[in-house]
């Protein structure tokens, strides 16, 4: 009995080798996978994450500007639009106008 629990230990001792061994691998070739990713986006040109925020964030900020001048050309359009009808009306219906204009006819 005490030699099979012997061989019992030697494998599990073996298999935890064996274990941290593999991680160690894999650890390593992790390693290696992202410098290999990156030596090959620094020879792209790639924006990094946080070059990309900041670009969004400006052209978020950009697309809000636009929208409130948009209303505010709009709004003085309506203003400017509103004051040139209003002479143009009162000209016409001026009573004064209207009764020198019956006193040059006859």
């Amino acid at each position: 009995m005490d030699s099979r629990n012997r061989v019992f230990d030697d494998a599990a001792r073996v298999a935890g080798g064996a274990m941290g061994a593999l991680a160690g691998v894999r650890r390593e070739l992790e390693t290696l996978v992202r410098h290999q990713i990156d030596r090959i986006l620094s020879n792209m040109d790639v924006v990094s994450r946080d070059e990309f925020e900041a670009v969004r964030e400006m052209a978020v900020n950009a697309r809000r500007e636009q929208e409130r001048l948009e209303e505010r050309v709009a709004a003085l359009e309506a203003a400017l639009a509103g004051k040139t009808e209003k002479p143009a009306k009162a000209k016409a219906s001026s009573p004064a106008r209207g009764a020198k204009a019956a006193d040059k006819s006859g």
